[in-house]
């Protein structure tokens, strides 16, 4: 629904009347607080305050029925706030609107995207954080209310605990107006402290776009309180194309020590800008930093500037900032659906809302770019002036063919990595993405690259991220590896190194057009039907490292597998051994569920590398596999094997193996000496 809201925008030469392009917030302040209790009262005078202050503040005035969940408008708001200042007044937790938005403060707090203010209005923190009072009355009805949804009621309850335990401001006595002139110069020392939009001097993200517009707008903004200030854009390119001096040069007209007519002369270089700067504060942007050398000619040291001077770095090479002895670092993150919609609609229509019949693909073009500020302006702008049928067009296209323009922008970064970071980055684009992190090394080490090394140099550059040990790659940046595999050969799937789509692997493998260039073949879903292959379908691919299939029927039997896998998963192997002189010892995963083994075959009995065997519910399987071959077997599943007994080896198996889908009654009969 709806709601009517005070924002007051504050006039300002930085021009914030366009946030989605140039900052990551639209508000400074989001208050939070239960309407009964404090809105014509303190609320509104701290409100009052906060502007007259030249705070740009969010004020809710629309009181929600009972029950109804808040509204998308509200939680776009609190996403585009720097800080949440909640009032926790004695009927607070009785809203349940006011404790959902308390949730959304809550995640945006813990994802370090927002900072967080709680006033304790009149009630003390440890009745908050243990429920007490009219806290323990609300959670009486919440708890009759909502029988349905105690998860909520629990999260509710969680949310509450957090926030009385975060240091705020506790008004009992007193005069109002002193309490709230104490909080607003806490929220603007607080606000002063983060610079007014960034919180760090260097940003890094996955392409440039994203951090510089967070560094146009701090530097739009407090550029008035420097003495002098220069921004350098595209430093990448215009060192490539003009080189170091020539940024000197405008670093030194910016700072107006050098005037345009001096242009046309050789810049004195590095010891003029120390000389003439080291007496100033000033404030200095590097745009697109690539390369160390850049960072010494242009900002050597500390001692290059006067005090009180401020230095923005954006690049892509987290690395090359450790280098440079740079301790603060700010990871752009990509914009939210509130502004990547906006951002969208400006560039589509020239104002920021959809225009009516063409929401749904709007959505299709806004998930496509996933909050990437290029993707957005390439795709809307395209699509301005043009009627609906164009618009299903150009999505269709889209979802065969990446845009041109985003494609080559994107790649730069992929064309800078050294040969093994380029094999690596394409193996998580193709195979890997979301993944864990260890096992990803563990079965790519000894393929031709380095994961190790090779993982850290792509985090450095912001091409892979790492997130509850996993990685992950940006959407966009996912495709062009999908488009850089593709453009190998584009009419012939089996000349690729890598194969995901079931059309292109069945293609190859029915056809028997597979090469030595394919390296890897994992399905990344399940075929629609059972597929007949013929023997040599795999004969001619000769360096597969990777392989994934399912559902497959081999009737006259199967002549050949590559010795260079690493991964194996074939789901419901139909066969019940595996080609003669197939002896793939650098195996570290065997993942073959519901096979037709009666016992592992002698190809698998020498796999020092092996980590990890599932042959689950292959009901076939009556022996245990000799487990001597396996020193370095982490995990071992043998679920639904129900024919199975104990074999040689058993008793050599590690200590501390995962040993948790085992039959229970082998476990019994020969397995339980493991965990003594």
């Amino acid at each position: 629904m709806d709601s009517a809201s005070n924002v007051q925008i504050v006039p300002s030469s930085s021009d914030l009347s366009s946030p989605i392009s140039e900052s990551p917030w639209e508000y400074e302040v989001f208050l939070s607080f239960r309407g009964e209790d404090t809105r014509y009262t303190f609320t509104e005078r701290l409100y009052e305050a906060l502007v007259e202050k030249g705070v740009v503040t969010f004020k809710d005035d629309e009181e929600l029925e009972i029950g109804k969940p808040i509204s998308p408008e509200l939680i776009c708001a609190i996403k585009k706030s720097r800080i949440a200042v909640v009032v926790l007044s004695r009927n607070y937790a009785s809203s349940t609107s006011c404790l959902q938005e308390l949730v959304k403060i809550v995640e945006r707090v813990e994802e370090r995207r927002m900072k967080f203010f709680p006033i304790f209005y009149h009630v003390d923190p440890s009745n908050v954080r243990h429920q007490r009072e009219t806290f323990a009355d609300a959670f009486v009805e919440h708890d009759k209310r909502f029988k349905e949804n105690i998860k909520e009621v629990r999260a509710w309850r969680d949310v509450l605990k957090k926030v009385a335990n975060h240091s705020g401001y506790s008004l009992k006595d007193g005069s109002e107006s002193m309490h709230i002139q104490t909080i607003v110069g806490k929220i603007s020392r607080d606000l002063d402290g983060t610079l007014s939009g960034v919180d760090e001097d260097n940003l890094v993200g996955m392409d440039s776009r994203v951090e510089k517009m967070l560094a146009q707008a701090v530097f739009k903004r407090i550029r008035s309180q420097f003495q002098a200030s220069s921004f350098l854009n595209n430093v990448r390119m215009e060192h490539e194309k003009h080189g170091l001096a020539t940024l000197q040069q405008q670093l030194l007209i910016d700072m107006k020590l050098k005037s345009e007519k001096d242009k046309a002369y050789v810049c004195t270089g590095i010891d003029e800008t120390i000389k003439r700067l080291r007496y100033k504060k000033v404030l200095l942007v590097l745009d697109d930093v690539d390369n160390i050398v850049q960072l010494k000619t242009l900002a050597g040291n500390h001692n290059w500037f006067g005090s009180g001077s401020r230095i923005i770095i954006t690049t892509k090479h987290r690395q090359l900032l450790k280098i440079h002895g740079v301790q603060n670092v700010y990871m752009a993150e990509k914009l939210n659906e509130c502004d990547a919609l906006q951002l969208f609609c400006q560039e589509a229509f020239h104002k920021p809302h959809c225009e009516k019949g063409l929401l749904d693909l709007c959505e299709g073009f806004i998930s496509y770019a996933d909050g990437h500020p290029l993707a957005l302006t390439v795709l809307g702008s395209s699509l301005l002036g043009k009627e609906r049928k164009l618009w299903e067009s150009a999505w269709d296209r889209l979802k065969e063919f990446p845009d041109k323009v985003i494609q080559n922008t994107l790649q730069i970064s992929f064309d800078a990595l050294g040969d093994t970071e380029k094999k690596l980055f394409l193996d998580i684009a193709c195979f890997f993405n979301g993944e864990e992190k260890k096992r990803v090394a563990d079965i790519l080490e000894g393929s031709g690259c380095y994961p190790k090394i090779d993982m850290e140099n792509l985090i450095d550059k912001s091409l892979i991220t790492i997130l509850e040990r996993k990685l992950w790659i940006h959407d966009l940046l996912q495709r062009v590896g999908w488009e850089i595999i593709r453009c190998q050969s584009p009419q012939n799937p089996g000349e690729r190194s890598r194969l995901w789509l079931c059309d292109d692997v069945f293609k190859v493998l029915m056809d028997n057009t597979g090469t030595a260039s394919v390296e890897g073949m994992m399905l990344n879903s399940y075929p629609h039907q059972q597929e007949c292959l013929k023997p040599e379908a795999f004969s001619m691919m000769t360096n597969l490292r990777l392989l994934r299939i399912y559902n497959v029927h081999l009737p006259l039997g199967l002549s050949y597998l590559s010795n260079e896998l690493h991964l194996m998963e074939w789901y419901a192997y139909p066969l019940r051994s595996i080609p003669r002189g197939f002896q793939p010892v650098k195996l570290v995963e065997l993942i073959m569920p519901r096979s037709r083994f009666e016992q592992l075959p002698m190809g698998f009995t020498n796999l020092k590398r092996l980590k990890l065997l599932d042959l689950s519910d292959s009901r076939n399987l009556i022996l245990t596999p000799d487990f001597t071959g396996f020193p370095n077997l982490e995990k071992l599943i043998l679920q639904g094997c129900t024919r199975l007994e104990k074999g040689a080896g058993v008793n050599q198996l590690n200590q501390g193996i995962h040993l948790d889908f085992l039959p229970f009654y082998l476990q019994l009969m020969s397995v339980s000496t493991l965990y003594n």
